[in-house]
């Protein structure tokens, strides 16, 4: 039978963390000025006339790299978005981390009870009746 711990309050409250719907996105967003090909257009020559900013959201999917433009108007909004992300991450990754300490401390007192167990002689098993064999006569 396994050992009966239970999960610390820090788990217990990181999982109830992690089940709150948050809009987040994976990714990262980018700012770009761009020269044009407009012939005698400050941009050619002065880095200061570049056009943009323009916002680049990209991200790999299935091995392939998307990116997308987002509007200036959406690209704090997109910031926070991929901050969420980061975030939501980061809380899996410390989750992961605590329930493997639970798994250990669960496997520690597994092995206590296996120990003492051994010492004492163990439950016995009952040995299975053989079957006799059949003679291919």
């Amino acid at each position: 039978m396994p050992n009966s711990i239970t999960p610390s309050p820090e788990a217990l409250n990181l999982a109830a963390r992690l089940v709150e719907p948050k809009a987040m996105r994976r990714g990262s967003l980018s700012e770009r000025y761009v020269k044009c090909s407009k012939p005698g257009c400050r941009c050619a020559t002065d880095p200061n006339a570049r056009h943009g900013p323009y916002f680049s959201l990209t991200r790999a999917v299935q091995g392939q790299t998307q990116s997308r433009l987002v509007s200036s108007e959406n690209a704090e909004l997109v910031q926070r978005q991929i901050a969420r992300g980061h975030e939501f991450r980061d809380q899996v990754e410390d989750y992961f981390k605590i329930c493997e300490q639970w798994a250990d401390e669960e496997l520690a007192g597994s092995a206590t009870q296996t120990a003492e167990a051994v010492k004492k002689g163990g439950p016995r098993r009952a040995s299975q009746a053989k079957s006799a064999r059949r003679s291919s006569a």
